[in-house]
């Protein structure tokens, strides 16, 4: 199996995708390392701070060796130059909060899932062109689960996360995977400023059990196994 339908299968598996930065290495392979002691096999670093690479190149060699089966991407990624220095780097996807068609050239020749961030339906076409298997609704608090319910039947056959501003609760996963979506984006939703500051992994550990449990229970109420 490819790196691309790998990496979609264990974000559709369990139904979110936990994204965060984090200057310190230490803390961020915690986090991580966390994030994998409860299930998680996808996760998105981002590449919002001067250490990134840095970070990420560091993560990988030590997280390839504890979790092998762990998919690591890299988000916030926006230039040819950033793609392939995080390829290089050892990422195992790419997310973007834009589309760059180059960017995605990029992730194609890697054999990587590129996800894009869209807005508008003419994006989400857009990105449709240069092969996202996953598109992100980016941001989803302003978009909201309304505005997928409304263009969902343009794009019947697409995956969707979205991303930046979706709470861990029922009633807000239900929404949005009523309305279609693959699986959920968390970033400081549950990998909190509070949680990196104090290292408070226990807590993180069981918001995120919490949260891929909702994802699940959700899921099986929507899409019942015949």
């Amino acid at each position: 199996m490819s790196e691309k339908r790998i990496a979609v299968r264990k974000i559709v598996e369990q139904g979110i995708l936990p994204l965060f930065y984090c200057y310190s290495q230490s803390v961020g392979l915690d986090v991580v390392r966390t994030l994998c002691k409860a299930g998680v096999r996808a996760v998105e670093y981002t590449n919002r701070g001067v250490a990134a690479l840095e970070n990420f190149t560091a993560m990988k060699k030590t997280l390839s060796a504890e979790f092998p089966d762990l998919s690591l991407g890299i988000g916030t990624i926006k230039t040819v130059e950033e793609a392939e220095a995080f390829v290089q780097a050892g990422a195992d996807f790419i997310v973007a909060p834009i589309i760059n068609p180059a960017v995605a050239a990029v992730a194609q020749k890697a054999g990587l899932l590129w996800i894009p961030g869209c807005m508008t339906p003419t994006e989400i076409f857009q990105a449709q062109q240069y092969d996202a298997a996953i598109i992100k609704l980016f941001p989803a608090g302003t978009l909201g689960p309304g505005f997928l319910n409304a263009i969902r039947i343009l794009f019947p056959k697409q995956m969707f996360i979205p991303t930046g501003g979706v709470e861990i609760n029922e009633d807000n996963f239900r929404e949005w995977f009523r309305a279609g979506v693959t699986a959920v984006g968390l970033g400081s939703k549950l990998i909190s400023e509070e949680v990196l500051i104090d290292a408070n992994y226990d807590h993180l550990y069981a918001k995120t059990q919490l949260a891929m449990q909702i994802a699940q229970k959700v899921k099986n109420e929507i899409y019942p196994k015949s």
